[in-house]
């Protein structure tokens, strides 16, 4: 049983091929930028048997051709790894490709042996400095790299995925400090720029909650370019989503 906010299907961002997403309610980040607000609270969302993902999943299958499959997202789905791992070990016996969209700030046993049949995790990098992760998120991102550290070490087919505010996660220091400490990570098969968008801002709105990134611009494609120029220089590719 899990705590579901919504589902999407036939999605096509969110890893390989097209896939059921699924996206679970609850996260400790409380990033500044965060498009869902209403799936934060740990409170609400929808508790669904895995029969009923599974129900879906074989629904949809016909779509997924050789690379698509299942996609957990959030909210943070780590939170609720211990009933993950017994979904994932249903889908993996049943054939499906099955994939974590992550920030990384849950590591435990129950995350480790999820990981034991998940075929690609995309995980979610704020900012490789510790002290601006906290202004964004409100968290250190040392929980972070250790689960990066993990993913390295069981060579787990790994996404990097970087949103790039501008005044906030664009410094190209920190764009070449982070390109540095990841270059040397082999199951890194690529990173994916997340340009900065307001599409979430109506649901602060309607949520009564103040979006306290106002007044920053979207990125210029300029902006996009510089990043793409210098992440290219350490990791194998770069795509701008």
């Amino acid at each position: 049983m899990l705590n579901v906010h919504s589902f999407e299907s036939l999605g096509t961002y969110d890893g390989p091929g097209i896939r059921l997403v699924v996206f679970l309610q609850g996260c400790a980040f409380k990033c500044l930028y965060c498009a869902n607000p209403d799936t934060i609270t740990f409170k609400g969302g929808t508790p669904t048997p895995n029969e009923e993902i599974m129900r879906k999943a074989r629904n949809q299958r016909p779509f997924f051709g050789k690379t698509g499959g299942v996609t957990i997202s959030g909210g943070e789905p780590l939170w609720q790894a211990k009933d993950l791992s017994v979904l994932f070990q249903e889908l993996k016996d049943d054939g499906f490709n099955t994939c974590i969209d992550t920030n990384g700030n849950v590591f435990n046993d129950d995350v480790k042996n999820l990981l034991k049949n998940t075929d690609l995790v995309l995980l979610d990098i704020k900012h490789i400095n510790p002290d601006w992760h906290k202004t964004i998120t409100g968290k250190t991102n040392e929980t972070t790299l250790k689960f990066a550290k993990y993913l390295k070490d069981t060579n787990t087919p790994t996404w990097l995925r970087y949103v790039l505010v501008p005044g906030y996660s664009d410094q190209e220091d920190y764009l070449h400090e982070m390109g540095q400490y990841f270059k040397d990570y082999s199951n890194i098969e690529k990173l994916e720029i997340q340009p900065y968008h307001k599409l979430g801002v109506h649901k602060y709105e309607h949520l009564g909650m103040e979006y306290k990134l106002d007044g920053v611009p979207e990125n210029s494609s300029e902006q996009l370019t510089r990043a793409e120029e210098i992440l290219s220089l350490y990791f194998k590719e770069i795509i701008i989503n």
